[in-house]
C-alpha cells in the first residue's frame, strides 16, 4: 500500500479489525518510509460497475462520490458518519446485486429512497439538485411527498429497481 504522506510504497499493518457494520475491514498502517501512520478500509467488491450517465456516456463507478453525495445534503444534520456509510453500502450492495451497469437515475432514485427514510431535509436537499429544481413550487410538491415516508427495516432498499 502506498503511504498517502512520502509515496513510498511500503506499509505495514498495525492492527486490522471489522468496522461497526461488519461490511469493511478497517487496518492501521505504518509506512516504513516516513513513519507515518495511515488508515485503509478494506470492503468486498462483487462485481465492476459500470454508471450510463444521462447524456449517455458510461463511466466506472465511484463509491466515493456516492458518499460524498449523500454526506453533502446530509450536513449539518443529526446523521452520523455510521448512517451515511450503511446507506452508502446498502445502495452499492443493491446494484451490485443487480448488474454490471446502473443508470445514473437509478442510483439517483436508490439515494432519494434512503435519504426519505432517513431525513426528510436531506431527502428534499438530495431532491433539488438531483431533480433540477427551478422554481419555488417544486420544493412544495417533494415536501408535500416526504409525507408519505417509506418503512424502516431492512428492506428499505429493496422495494427500487
Amino acid at each position: 500500500m502506498r503511504c498517502p504522506f512520502c509515496a513510498h510504497d511500503d506499509s505495514q499493518v498495525k492492527d486490522s479489525r471489522p468496522s461497526e457494520d461488519g461490511t469493511s475491514i478497517r487496518r492501521r498502517r505504518e509506512c516504513a518510509g516516513c513513519g507515518q501512520r495511515f488508515t485503509t478500509f478494506e470492503r468486498v467488491q462483487l462485481r465492476e460497475l459500470t454508471v450510463l450517465k444521462k447524456d449517455g456516456k458510461r463511466e466506472p463507478f465511484d463509491r466515493a462520490k456516492l458518499e460524498r453525495a449523500i454526506a453533502l445534503a446530509c450536513r449539518k444534520r443529526n446523521i452520523d458518519a455510521g448512517q451515511i456509510e450503511r446507506l452508502a453500502n446498502g445502495i452499492q450492495r443493491r446494484l451490485e446485486t443487480s448488474g454490471d451497469e446502473a443508470t445514473a437515475n437509478q442510483i439517483g432514485q436508490l439515494v432519494m429512497y434512503g435519504l426519505k427514510g432517513l431525513d426528510p431535509v436531506a431527502y428534499i436537499r438530495f431532491a433539488s439538485v438531483y431533480k433540477d429544481f427551478s422554481e419555488a413550487g417544486d420544493f412544495a410538491e417533494i415536501a408535500e411527498a416526504v409525507g408519505d415516508t417509506p418503512p424502516d427495516g431492512p428492506g428499505l432498499l429493496d422495494k427500487l429497481i
